[in-house]
């Protein structure tokens, strides 16, 4: 059998790296597709996953978006043709759903972010099935017009993919060239050029700045902060604030190995969120929109902190710097993984029958 898979975001590499391993296991043909996005090229590379990259990421303007959307999907209209696969496989990419659809080819979406409204209505309408979460319920689904019979629900948080079987790298700090000695702090920014959040973001930059600043001017010297950028617009502009008072790595780094040795994380909302949250480490969401339904359930497990304003942000990251009693967390996630379902067994017994 051949399937072919899309891959558009820094999640989605590591979730379907995941997969791609497990059904070349079972000698299945595989198609990786991406875009010209330097976070999910890169993370593709340090997977050892090799794909094809037709079009690029189209910005934050929605006209960008909706021209690069098209000429995505006429070039993955040729090389799919040729190709010929027998299924579809994405998280929810609207050019892979077009595309299967408008070629025959049965679409299975995978998506934890009902909460994204536009790439959502493209997709799970011609979806064969939908994968997700328990935590999110089926009526967060149903305005989008998906049976709730083609609903399959499984019982953990997609970073329980790769963080189960993901093997750091331990010289993660010789690249940062961080003191070991000292704690580190990591804020990832948000998201400013998703669709969901582009009239809510303007100042969720500025934000993150500021809280930056305020942690430093609270800090006596022995914290150390990495920042993590989503793009390299963003990484530019915090390494011109704040020059060697913060870290800003300058590619694609192993943050999974990097969170493992932190102290805190801050997180502007998304996958890194929960990903530290899971391996057991302090959270500090500060995501401009609306709590997501994996938000909320971390939060409710006391896994998550949710602070919007940067100077209670910064005295909670001092206070969690001074203390070091992080043992409840790193309980609470281990506990919590346990519990957890492998999502792809039942996505591979579900599409595949295996």
């Amino acid at each position: 059998m051949k399937v072919w898979i899309d891959v558009l975001t820094p999640k989605q590499a590591n979730f379907f790296a995941e997969l791609h391993h497990r059904l070349n296991a079972k000698g299945f043909k595989i198609l990786v597709t991406t875009r010209e996005y330097r976070e999910v090229n890169e993370l593709l590379e340090l997977r050892g996953l090799k794909s094809v990259q037709i079009g690029r990421h189209g910005g934050a303007a929605l006209g960008e978006k909706l021209v690069e959307s098209s000429i995505r999907i006429l070039g993955l209209t040729k090389a799919v043709e040729e190709y010929r696969p027998d299924v579809a496989i994405s998280f929810s990419s609207p050019e892979a759903a077009r595309v299967a659809f408008g070629l025959k080819i049965p679409h299975y979406c995978v998506s934890d972010s009902p909460h994204a409204e536009a790439v959502c209505k493209l997709t799970i309408p011609i979806s064969q099935k939908l994968f997700t979460p328990w935590v999110i319920p089926f009526w967060a689904w149903k305005r989008y017009g998906m049976n709730p019979r083609d609903i399959v629900r499984y019982h953990a948080l997609d970073p329980k993919v790769w963080l189960t079987s993901y093997k750091s790298s331990p010289r993660v700090l010789d690249g940062l060239k961080l003191d070991p000695a000292k704690p580190v702090m990591v804020i990832r920014t948000p998201e400013e050029f998703a669709a969901y959040l582009s009239d809510r973001v303007p100042s969720a930059p500025s934000t993150a700045a500021d809280i930056i600043a305020r942690v430093l001017d609270l800090d006596d010297g022995s914290l150390q902060i990495v920042v993590l950028p989503r793009y390299d617009v963003q990484g530019e502009k915090f390494r011109k604030r704040f020059g060697s008072r913060i870290v800003v790595p300058e590619h694609i780094i192993d943050a999974i190995a990097l969170m493992r040795i932190s102290l805190v994380f801050v997180g502007g909302g998304g996958t890194m969120t929960a990903e530290a949250a899971l391996l057991g480490v302090p959270v500090i969401s500060y995501y401009p929109g609306e709590p997501t339904f994996v938000e909320r359930f971390l939060i409710n497990q006391g896994l998550v902190d949710r602070i919007l304003d940067p100077a209670r942000i910064a005295q909670r990251v001092v206070t969690v710097a001074k203390n070091r009693d992080t043992e409840f967390y790193r309980k609470k996630s281990v506990k919590l993984m346990d519990s957890m379902d492998d999502p792809l067994k039942i996505i591979i017994q579900r599409i595949f029958r295996r």
